[in-house]
């Protein structure tokens, strides 16, 4: 993985921040790449409206989900990239003020390789950049 990157969607400004703030004390030097709603995450991803630029926008190495947010929630962006078969080995981890268990199921479902309660901690973060070591170790063999 030569240039790794974080995509983080979520549209609450204090969440964004705890965010930094964990995978600085993570000490997780990746740059972080924030969209505020599901419509921007897809774009983001699937390189169109204002992302069209791969140089300046590149796919992620993970992405962090919130479930609620506006335009499109968590679940449709999830569903979404189910039918992209270039993303599907982007690791998406759901990162949500929700604990409840369908909504865990659910995600799941959906493909989330993990599930996290907000707000993000250092043991989330380091949790979810395993996933990207196994899908670069993957990659590899």
């Amino acid at each position: 993985m030569s240039n790794p990157l974080i995509l983080l969607a979520e549209d609450d400004d204090n969440d964004v921040f705890f965010m930094r703030r964990a995978l600085q004390k993570a000490e997780v030097d990746f740059p972080l790449q924030v969209v505020t709603n599901g419509e921007e995450a897809i774009d983001y991803l699937g390189g169109t409206g204002q992302f069209t630029d791969r140089i300046q926008y590149p796919l992620p190495s993970i992405m962090f989900l919130d479930l609620k947010m506006p335009f499109l929630d968590g679940f449709e962006v999830l569903s979404w990239i189910n039918m992209q078969p270039s993303l599907k080995e982007i690791p998406v981890v759901v990162l949500t003020s929700s604990a409840e268990e369908r909504d865990r199921q659910k995600a799941t479902e959906l493909g989330a390789k993990g599930y996290f309660v907000k707000p993000p901690t250092i043991e989330t973060v380091r949790q979810a950049m395993r996933f990207v070591r196994e899908q670069s170790l993957n990659a590899v063999v």
